[in-house]
């Protein structure tokens, strides 16, 4: 007889029943939802597990992350705190303190929250660093600070595109620095970074995450070491990305799903990189970077389509999204959008797109791989974007609601280390978008960051993602606090059932609501993480 495992005294988020409170799985796969009395009649023999209450929903995909870098943040120096200039030296020099010669791997400085409203000069890492050398990338990881230590590691940075004798390195030369930083790191350290980031994605209620690779972001031994941890089982399903044009032998080699992830269109916003059609309002000379032109999109559509793998790019700005739908249309007339929409080729971020591309898009079967903390971070009339594009180009980026009205589906996550792996606060920023219209409903977020992050892997059984009978049993639990949910208009009401989808209503979602706090973690019926009870506070 199969053993099996019956949750009772919940409250399970689950299209079959609306008023379940139960689930039992059997071999890794959901066999029955309903009611406490039903359940143990039904499941006599089965092992009993309390949930006292807690809830229930299907674990969430982060479909987008880079894993050595978070880890090494969680583990090294984080520089997301610091509130200035003088803050973020403090913070490098007690860190060289502490660990003497050693490389230094650090993220997360932003200097547009800082009084002095300027990164550090050269002279002064180097002053702070004492020799060591230093790589400190930006919050958006397009530009880096770093030391004449590790310049001297990556001489090609010196007079390479996007080389500064004395600020951020960006485009070419921050590829050089970043290769040079990241040979420096041992194989030990990388898979002990690595372990971390999936560990700590597991105490998210993360089952899946989307390893978005490239040989200018990890490497290729980084996606090859992660996909084989991750294959040993015990933390979260990795679905790895190979971001190179030319590269499907490469990509069938490493296990690769696609093609894709961070394949660069363009840059990013906060570094001025991502290429828009009219120059950023804070630095008139410049309009971004494109690396990608519709001619080389086209080629890497046409060769992914031909070879049955999914491709995929990073593009954020407006003149790369245009690039980016002259080349889906370049694609279509030599394959026919047919054969396009059937691979379900994917966009990495997408933040600035109108209503015609979205539609466009949508007709090729593209994903829109999103992240709402952007918005939340960064979004509204007085912050990053709105200082970098002007008040009305930076209150028009992620249009949630525009992408799934004209029927992209979307697949959320967080660009860690760009923003913390925090499902919950994604979904919460993608309702309560900060431009108003542009957010989307309590049940649709969800589904965004959930059954969406499946598909958008290729996995479009119907069930996966969903707490069904036959699905995977792969779900995390809850506490949620009090029976307070928020219902599909979001207005926040007592336990309540979405009648039009037949389940159950979420958590509390308004802007100052606590998040869940994430109780245990399951794939297909095995434990990813269980919250020690004696654990007061992970955050």
């Amino acid at each position: 007889m199969s053993e099996t495992t019956l949750l009772l005294g919940g409250r399970i988020y689950s299209p079959a029943d609306a008023g379940a409170t139960a689930m039992a799985v059997t071999e890794g796969t959901i066999a029955w939802v309903g009611g406490d009395k039903a359940g143990r009649a039904l499941h006599p023999d089965a092992e009993v597990i309390d949930l006292e209450g807690a809830f229930v929903a299907p674990a969430f995909v982060d479909a987008h992350v880079h894993a050595t870098a978070t880890g090494l943040l969680l583990n090294g120096l984080d520089l997301t705190g610091c509130a200035s200039l003088t803050e973020f030296l403090h913070a490098l020099r007690d860190y060289v303190e502490e660990y003497p010669g050693a490389l230094v791997w650090g993220h997360g400085w932003d200097e547009t929250w800082w009084p002095e409203r300027r990164p550090p000069t050269r002279a002064e890492i180097d002053r702070a660093a004492g020799g060591a050398p230093v790589y400190l990338s930006r919050i958006d990881v397009h530009s880096a600070l770093v030391s004449t230590a590790l310049v001297d590691r990556a001489p090609l940075a010196r007079g390479a595109e996007g080389w500064s004798e004395d600020g951020p390195l960006t485009r070419v030369a921050h590829h050089h620095a970043r290769r040079a930083a990241r040979e420096a790191l041992g194989t030990a350290q990388r898979r002990e970074a690595q372990l971390a980031f999936l560990r700590h994605a597991a105490s998210r209620g993360v089952a899946c995450v989307h390893e978005c690779a490239g040989p200018d972001i990890s490497g290729a031994d980084d996606l090859a070491d992660l996909l084989a941890l991750s294959a040993q089982g015990g933390v979260p399903e990795v679905v790895g990305y190979w971001g190179e044009l030319g590269a499907v032998d490469k990509a069938r080699e490493l296990g690769a799903r696609g093609l894709a992830g961070d394949l660069f269109v363009d840059g990013a916003v906060g570094s001025r990189t991502a290429a828009l059609r009219e120059p950023y309002a804070d630095a008139p000379t410049t309009s971004g970077a494109l690396y990608l032109d519709a001619h080389a999109i086209a080629e890497h559509l046409v060769e992914c389509t031909r070879a049955g793998l999914q491709a995929g790019f990073h593009v954020i700005g407006d003149a790369g999204v245009a690039e980016v739908c002259d080349g889906f249309r370049k694609a279509a007339e030599i394959v026919g959008a047919p054969a396009l929409a059937a691979l379900r080729h994917r966009l990495e971020h997408l933040e600035m797109v109108d209503e015609q591309q979205a539609a466009e898009l949508a007709r090729f079967g593209v994903v829109a791989s999103v992240q709402p903390a952007f918005d939340a971070s960064w979004g509204g009339p007085g912050d990053m974007y709105a200082r970098r594009l002007g008040r009305e180009r930076g209150t028009r980026l992620n249009p949630f609601s525009r992408l799934a009205a004209n029927g992209m589906l979307l697949a959320f996550g967080s660009d860690a280390p760009v923003t913390p792996v925090d499902p919950w606060r994604a979904v919460q920023a993608a309702v309560h978008h900060r431009t108003e219209g542009f957010g989307i409903s309590p049940r649709a977020a969800f589904t965004a960051h959930t059954r969406g992050g499946w598909r958008a892997a290729g996995t479009d059984d119907g069930v996966t993602g969903t707490l069904v009978p036959g699905a995977p049993a792969t779900y995390a639990v809850w506490d949620a606090g009090e029976l307070v949910v928020t219902a599909p208009d979001s207005r926040v009401q007592r336990w309540s059932t979405d009648p039009r989808a037949g389940v159950p209503g979420l958590p509390d979602l308004s802007p100052d609501a606590p998040r869940p706090r994430c109780l245990r973690t399951v794939l297909r019926g095995r434990t990813l993480y269980a919250r020690d009870p004696e654990d007061d506070d992970l955050e």
